[in-house]
């Protein structure tokens, strides 16, 4: 699955991500955040051949659920799991060379 440009209209639960088969990228933030819209070059580069690395898009605020359950405090914040463990994690990356060593966790 390719680069998610969109955030997910509806955020999927906590216990369907854990059960997420396989490398997966679980990225919190909002449309508006500057520091999310700063990354999204370097995600969508990261991720760009890697058609085996699902990413799931999940807008985060106050009341939503998912983020808090993965203990985001700062956005953008990567979560990398591996058939829904998490393997590896990153705050407001900086470089497509950081998301692309964090993904080496999820391989099989």
């Amino acid at each position: 699955m390719p680069y998610a440009s969109q955030h997910l209209a509806q955020p999927p639960a906590r216990d369907a991500v854990d059960r997420l088969p396989g490398a997966t990228v679980v990225e919190f933030g909002t449309p508006w955040c500057g520091y999310c819209q700063r990354a999204q070059p370097l995600i969508a580069q990261a991720l760009q051949d890697r058609a085996d690395v699902q990413h799931v898009k999940v807008e985060d605020g106050s009341g939503q659920r998912l983020g808090r359950s993965f203990g985001v405090k700062l956005w953008p914040t990567l979560v990398f799991l591996r058939d829904g463990q998490e393997t590896a994690r990153l705050v407001r990356p900086q470089t497509a060379r950081e998301i692309e060593d964090a993904l080496q966790s999820t391989a099989p």
